[in-house]
């Protein structure tokens, strides 16, 4: 019962606009209020526990180092260097639309970031060549899921510290399931734009010299997921430090290479990353909190036992987890269900035999599938509300894209090499 109101409180205030750190925070606080067993210090303690970790800190330097990516002109020569390799084809912006986010995805680590980002400067370009607006949104929406996916994704990172799975593991799981999103919406977007009639009119074919040119400025930008995986392969650095070192690069490169950036730029760069930290950070303190109140009810012992009892076969849990995820994704934020239900889901794993490595690649796609679906999708929001494309029209562009995303998943499930070959090479 005393679940039940809890869950309800949330829920509620979830339905009054609270942002749902705070109504997770509300419910939890009942809890510590009306158990005799705990003192109102508990819930602070429980609360400050969920954000002193060392693991975390990787989160808020890849984070950083993302937002100083806009500012030293590391995204804007990755712009140029995408649109002369993408940018003469069929679709061609759409085509650079995707592939910036796979080269953004190597060095932001968020897929918000990302969007955010490509909203502002991919999307008007497209709809002035012709991209209907509610597809270009759609588009940016779906080609910014590739980014939690590839390393560093911040997804990983928290996945990885909840779950206590090799985190330098799951940034190499991570590749060629991305670079496979990437592939399956190349294909798409060429078809669509082709029997669409977008962009008719097509860049020249660039030359030798230009892509030279553009290859020498992008280099620098290029070579920093090859660093981080490298360092931490070689065992140079772990992941969190992997993040610090990105944070020194993005300076070094944007203060004394490009010089570009400026003290302004590098305390308004500094405001946007507390911003961002501070918003990702409440969500984890409340559901660690949260995720710690389960435990104590045995939440997490109750379904796994539920569950293997009815399902026997490994593939026919995971695909009942996909609906289940794509279900709740709905209504709950990605980060959230993350933190609350990777506790949940890892006893269940080692009685099913499925390796928590490959099983993250999956969950991670899962949730991301849910920040582009209403009412709660995060990205949809973000995307919609900065091209001005109403949530209606979004929604019908990007039913395809939907079922490009769950028949990937689908891939990833009944091959699991796909996930698990590149670290086993590579360990």
């Amino acid at each position: 019962m005393m679940l039940l109101l809890i869950v309800s409180v949330i829920v509620l205030l979830i339905v009054l606009n609270v942002p749902v750190a705070y109504a997770m925070l509300a419910g939890v606080a009942i809890y510590f209020i009306v158990n005799p067993s705990f003192m109102n210090e508990t819930l602070t303690q429980r609360v400050v526990s969920g954000v002193e970790s060392f693991p975390l800190l990787g989160i808020v330097f890849f984070i950083t180092a993302g937002v100083l990516m806009n500012y030293t002109g590391i995204t804007k020569r990755m712009l140029v260097f995408a649109k002369l390799v993408t940018g003469h084809l069929t679709g061609g912006l759409a085509k650079v639309n995707v592939l910036l986010s796979v080269l953004m995805g190597g060095l932001s680590g968020s897929n918000v970031a990302d969007a955010a980002m490509q909203s502002k400067i991919v999307v008007p370009e497209m709809v002035k060549k012709g991209y209907a607006p509610g597809f270009s949104a759609a588009l940016t929406a779906t080609s910014s899921l590739i980014t939690p996916i590839l390393p560093p994704g911040i997804a990983l990172i928290l996945y990885g510290y909840v779950g206590n799975v090799s985190i330098g593991d799951l940034f190499i799981a991570g590749i060629i399931p991305g670079f496979l999103l990437a592939a399956i919406l190349l294909v798409y977007v060429h078809f669509a734009a082709k029997k669409r009639g977008f962009e008719q009119e097509k860049n020249p074919f660039p030359s030798f010299k230009q892509v030279a040119i553009a290859s020498k400025d992008a280099l620098l930008a290029l070579l920093l997921p090859i660093l981080i995986i490298g360092g931490i392969r070689l065992g140079m650095f772990g992941p969190t430090e992997a993040g610090a070192v990105a944070v020194l690069y993005a300076l070094v490169i944007g203060l004394f290479i490009y010089r570009e950036m400026t003290f302004k730029d590098l305390v308004s760069a500094a405001k946007e990353s507390v911003q961002i930290i501070a918003t990702v950070m409440i969500i984890i303190a409340a559901g660690t909190a949260f995720g710690w109140m389960l435990t104590l009810e045995q939440v997490p012992q109750q379904l796994a036992s539920a569950m293997t009892t009815s399902v026997e076969q490994p593939l026919a849990f995971l695909v009942l987890l996909l609906v289940f995820l794509l279900i709740v994704g709905m209504f709950i934020e990605g980060n959230v269900m993350l933190i609350i239900l990777t506790p949940i889901f890892m006893p269940m794993l080692e009685t099913y035999g499925i390796d928590p490595v490959h099983f993250g690649i999956f969950f991670i796609l899962c949730l991301s599938i849910g920040t582009i679906t209403p009412p709660i999708g995060t990205i949809m929001f973000t995307t919609a509300s900065i091209t001005k494309v109403k949530i209606e029209t979004f929604i019908k562009e990007v039913i395809p894209f939907w079922l490009l995303l769950i028949g990937l998943t689908l891939i990833i499930i009944f091959i699991p090499a796909l996930s698990l070959w590149l670290p086993s090479v590579l360990s």
